[in-house]
This record gives structure tokens, C-alpha cells and sequence, in this order.
């Protein structure tokens, strides 16, 4: 909206918010009951009320999210009792599935990193991170064709035609992104897992300003490990894929950096954010700040954005349990599947040490309000 001419008073005039279609979901999902839940009745989950009620900022839109959103704004938060019953009193959990009938997956995790950069390049600041170019296009087509639902192809004109966007490979090589630059950093492998995990911040030289690069668009390949690739290439076993020793084996390995890199066509694009509070977490694919140790990145395809998940798993390289309530609040390029989830841990080079490690096995359950439709997601 352009500003009042000076001297005039602007009137707030609230636009109405259309209503979202109501949740409806597949065969993946499987009636439950709370007793069912591994964990539910030591977990904490008025934890996990900040995230739910980020999600209902959103979800209150949905015709069978209106009303428990609505109650949920009498509840106290902070009373583990009282949030524990608001669930269990509004809310039915199905288990997930996947395609196959197993009930099992795998759960990864994400964090928040900080790199150290500068905004102009020179000296150890080697490596710049891009801002969207004007010409890639998203295009949704889930209106025409269902089962592409949660996608977007991304590509640019050529002609009257829409070709595929440039892979990694292809981009480096040409430099066609010369003067698209936001900023550059001191290491080309934080930059690179900064874009797998999405977001991040970065201290700018003199260490007085941090920024905040939050994901801005992809250039529509799909994302594809290059710790499985070091596995193909029998670099590394499975069990060693971690984001630790992948940074080992470049540094052991330097002038195979720019083959494993492009190993992944996938490319991220940027924009800058200010970090107006430290404490507040990212935003996700929902669009609210991600909650550490209380969202996780799901598949769209399979469990609707914003709802509360419980996932039962184990602590990163470890059989401790990690039972708890979080909020399905982001996505993912390596998030494919019904029983898939990327943890986030939060901000800094603790959450990251945990991130890097977790590659467990897991279980989800989705709550759904009981007046939800359960059924074809088509």
C-alpha cells in the first residue's frame, strides 16, 4: 500500500483473511489414541506452547482449526496440566505411516548457524551468498494437476518456453551470479551447509553486526546428499556421514571440494533479515519463527503444515529417548517421505554438534482437531 499523502490521516481498514481449505489427509495416517503415545504423559508439553500458538496464528484460518485455535487463548500456557488436557479434550493423534504399511523413519536434525562474513570480498572473505536473480520463476500448479500438491517447479523463460533453472555445477561455471552477491564469507563448507540447513546468521567483520540470511528461494533441482555421494564413492561409510566428517574429508581433500559441492544441483538463494532478538528462531516454510527443540521439517505432501506432531526417537548417536510434542512448522529438499523429520536444535555450534550427529529412527503421530477430515488428500 503507498503512504498518505502528507496531512492526511490513514484509517486502519483490516482486510479479510480468506479461509484456508479444511485439513484433509491420506491413507497415511492411522487413528490412534493418547495412551498409544511412548512419552506422552512425562513429556512437557506447555514447552511446546509457544510453537503451537505461532501455528495457530496461521491455522486459525482453517474452518476446523478456528475454533480449538480460539480456545486456545484461554488456556495458561505455562500449566504443563492445563495444556496437557487441552489437547488430550480437543484433539485426536493419528499415527503416521508410510506407503508401505512400516510406522518407522528416519529423523534427521537442523540448526541455525553462524558464519563470520564481510559485505565486501577480500581477504578471507572468499565465498558469497546469492540474493534470488529476477529471472527464476516458481510456478505452482496444484490447482490444475492435485497430486503435485506441496510442489513448485522452478525455471526461467527462454523465449516463449520455461526451461529448467541452472544446476550448482552449471551456475559456478558461468558466473552468471556475479553482482547478485548479499555477502561473503570465510568458508565455502559452512556456506554450502548453510544452505542445507536453510537460514543462518552471519557476524560481519569487526564483529559488531550480525545479519540474519534467511531462505529466499532454490533453483528447483533436487537436493541430493553429498554425504550419500562420499558413500557411493566408498570415502566414507554410512555410519560416518556427518556433517563433521564431511568437513574432515574436504579438508583432507581439497581440491575435490568443487566435485563433492556440485555433486549437489540443488542451489539456495538468500535475503537479508536483521536479528531484532537473538532468541527468536527463524522463520520456517509456515512463515512463524521456528521453536529449537519444538518444530521440525516435515513433507507437505504427507502431513499438513502447522499441525502439532508427536515424535518419539532417540537423542543424536544415542538410545537415550527424545519423546516430545513438536509443531510440523518448516520443509525441507531432503524431506521426503510420511515418516520423516528434520529436528531443528536451534542457534549456534551446540545445537550444530547435535544436528550434525542425529540420523535416528523415529515414530510421528499428527493431532488433528476431531472435527478435521480424515481421508483422500486428493
Amino acid at each position: 500500500m503507498p503512504p498518505e499523502p502528507p496531512g492526511k490521516t490513514a484509517q486502519p481498514v483490516e482486510q479479510p483473511q480468506p479461509a484456508l481449505p479444511r485439513t484433509e489427509v491420506g491413507a497415511t495416517l492411522q487413528p490412534s489414541s493418547f495412551a498409544a503415545l511412548p512419552g506422552w504423559g512425562v513429556d512437557r508439553q506447555n514447552e511446546a506452547w509457544p510453537a503451537f500458538t505461532a501455528s495457530c496464528s496461521v491455522l486459525i484460518r482453517r474452518p476446523d482449526w478456528k475454533e480449538v485455535c480460539a480456545a486456545a487463548r484461554n488456556v495458561n500456557g505455562s500449566d504443563a496440566e492445563a495444556v496437557r488436557v487441552f489437547f488430550e479434550t480437543n484433539f485426536t493423534p493419528y499415527q503416521v505411516a508410510n506407503a508401505d504399511g512400516s510406522q518407522n523413519g528416519l529423523v534427521t536434525g537442523y540448526y541455525e548457524p553462524l558464519l563470520r562474513g564481510a559485505r565486501k570480498r577480500g581477504g578471507l572473505y572468499q565465498t558469497p551468498l546469492y540474493r534470488a536473480p529476477a529471472d527464476l520463476l516458481a510456478i505452482d500448479l496444484a490447482n490444475v494437476y492435485p497430486e503435485l500438491k506441496g510442489l513448485r517447479l522452478r525455471g526461467r523463460l527462454v523465449g516463449k518456453k520455461v526451461v529448467a533453472y541452472p544446476s550448482r555445477a552449471e551456475l559456478m561455471q558461468s558466473g552468471e551470479l556475479a553482482g547478485k552477491e548479499i555477502l561473503w564469507v570465510d568458508d565455502p563448507i559452512e556456506a554450502f551447509f548453510l544452505q542445507v540447513q536453510g537460514s543462518g546468521r552471519v557476524q560481519l567483520a569487526g564483529g559488531h553486526e550480525i545479519v540474519r540470511l534467511a531462505y529466499e528461494n532454490q533453483n528447483g533441482w533436487p537436493y541430493k546428499s553429498i554425504g550419500r555421494y562420499l558413500v557411493d564413492k566408498g570415502e566414507l561409510t554410512l555410519d560416518q556421514a556427518s556433517m563433521q566428517n564431511i568437513r574432515a574429508w574436504v579438508l583432507a581433500n581439497p581440491e575435490r571440494q568443487q566435485e563433492l559441492l556440485n555433486a549437489n544441483p540443488s542451489y539456495v538463494f538468500f535475503r537479508e533479515e536483521k536479528v531484532t532478538d537473538p532468541a527468536v528462531g527463524p522463520k520456517g516454510a509456515l512463515g512463524v519463527p521456528l521453536t529449537p527443540q519444538r518444530s521440525i521439517a516435515v513433507d507437505p505432501q504427507f502431513i499438513p503444515l502447522g499441525v502439532p506432531v508427536f515424535l518419539a526417537t532417540t537423542q543424536p548417536n544415542s538410545k537415550v529417548l527424545l519423546q516430545r510434542l513438536v509443531m510440523a512448522q518448516d520443509t525441507g529438499g531432503a524431506i521426503k517421505n510420511a515418516v520423516r523429520a528434520d529436528y531443528f536444535w536451534g542457534f549456534g555450534a551446540q545445537a550444530g554438534e547435535l544436528a550434525g550427529r542425529m540420523k535416528q529412527r523415529g515414530m510421528m503421530w499428527v493431532l488433528l482437531p476431531k472435527n478435521a477430515i480424515v481421508g483422500s488428500a486428493k
